[in-house]
Formats: C-alpha cells, sequence, structure tokens
C-alpha cells in the first residue's frame, strides 16, 4: 500500500522504515513540528519515578542540560516507543505500559507508592487526558514539566497535496485524536476532502477515529490496542 505518514520529521522517518520493512510505501507529509524548549527548568527534588508519554517527551529530556542527574531515576513510559527513545537516551531503569495514558496511570499504581515521593511528568505543551488528575486521585503527587510543543503546519503538506490530488494514496496513519483533527482541517482548506472517501483512515484508538468528525473515508479501522505496533497490523488485514 502507499500510505500518507504525517507525523513530525523524526518520527515519520522511523515509520517509514518500518512500512518499507513490510512492503509499504511511505509518503512523508508532517502537518506538525517539533519544538525543544531547551530552557524548560527541571525541578531539583528527589523523584520517585519519571512519567513519559512521547518519545518527544523522551528526546526532549535527553536533550535538557539537567538531563545526566535523572539518569538512575525510575522510568515509566506510556508504551514501547517511548520506552526505547528513553533507552537510547541512556536512562537505565526503563518500563513501559501498553500505549496509553490510563495504562500508564494503571503501571503507576501497581509498581509505584504514593508514599514513595513525587513523580515528574515529562511532557509536552498539549497532553492527552490528564495523567496527573487520574494519579492525584490515588494520592500520587504529580509535577509536569513541559519540555517540547508541537507546532501545527499552516497549509497542506505539499507531498500531501500533491498525493491527494493526483490520486493512488490508499490510506493515512493517525497516531492522536490532535493529529487527526490538524489533518482533516488541512485537507479541507486545501479543498481536497473529497478525495478522503477513497482512502483509508488507520487510527491508533477509538480516540482518534472519533476525532475525525463527520469526516467520510473509504473505511476507518482502529488497532486493537493502542500502540504502533498493532496499528500496523491493522495493515495486513
Amino acid at each position: 500500500m502507499r500510505l500518507l505518514v504525517i507525523r513530525p520529521e523524526q518520527d515519520a522517518a522511523e515509520l517509514a522504515r518500518l512500512l518499507a520493512a513490510r512492503g509499504h510505501q511511505a509518503v512523508i507529509a508532517p502537518v506538525m513540528s517539533v519544538r525543544f524548549l531547551g530552557d524548560a527548568e527541571l525541578p531539583a527534588r528527589i523523584w520517585q519515578a519519571l512519567l513519559v508519554t512521547s518519545a518527544n517527551g523522551a528526546r526532549a529530556l535527553a536533550r535538557h542540560a539537567q538531563a545526566a542527574a535523572l539518569k538512575d531515576v525510575r522510568v515509566l513510559a506510556v508504551g514501547p516507543a517511548s520506552a526505547r527513545a528513553m533507552r537510547d537516551a541512556g536512562f537505565r531503569w526503563v518500563e513501559a505500559a501498553e500505549g496509553d495514558v490510563d495504562a500508564l496511570a494503571a503501571l503507576v499504581c501497581l509498581e509505584l507508592a504514593p508514599d514513595g515521593g513525587p513523580l515528574l511528568h515529562v511532557a509536552g505543551r498539549v497532553v492527552a487526558g490528564d495523567l496527573r488528575a487520574v494519579l492525584a486521585a490515588q494520592g500520587f503527587a504529580v509535577e509536569r514539566v513541559v519540555l517540547y510543543e508541537a507546532v501545527a503546519a499552516d497549509r497542506l503538506p505539499e507531498a500531501a497535496r500533491t498525493a491527494l490530488t493526483e490520486g493512488g494514496i490508499d490510506g493515512v496513519l493517525l497516531h492522536s485524536p490532535r493529529t487527526a483533527r490538524i489533518f482533516v482541517s488541512l485537507v479541507r482548506a486545501a479543498g481536497l476532502e473529497p478525495a478522503l472517501c477513497r482512502m483509508m483512515a488507520f487510527c491508533l484508538s477509538q480516540a482518534v477515529a472519533d476525532a475525525l468528525g463527520d469526516t467520510t473515508f473509504l473505511t476507518v479501522k482502529i488497532a486493537e490496542r493502542p500502540e504502533q505496533a498493532a496499528l500496523l497490523d491493522l495493515l495486513e488485514r
């Protein structure tokens, strides 16, 4: 299949490689770019654990001047991709949840204790769900630090515009509700929404599919689990 990959550039390159290994062709057209906030201050506390809810959060932390002091702190990551990014950054004690904020909260409650010390949530400016509130209800003290922001494109990337105009695109991979909303908005602004009815939308979760609203795709498919491996498995069905 020929698929639109609309994730930020670094994530898109890795996803394109995984697609090629499965015999698919990627058309890379990021609808967001990531800006790391290197001047954000990491509070100097003794943390029970770091909570990481995206691979970009892991990359942002790895670039931060204060990251070295945290390399031995336990890390609970939202899923395999963010866990791998933390290990690649040199963090030594990393565990992965099953792909979404609810699963990460469940892992925290299973592995950690409210009286064991505060938790540091490394996040972007926009977050999915309210991890801090969920954990606070269980007695945990969570502090969130914003280390990056994902900035939406102001127009549909030329690669996507050309692909949708010329046809031959089988589907688009959608990893988050925000990405889905941005993609649909940019396609509409470009006057290309009719092209979507010939395409499949491969969604990481039901929440992602819901974010498509009344947009008409050929079909909408939802991964069995909110993780990229399950999303890629949809392509083989």
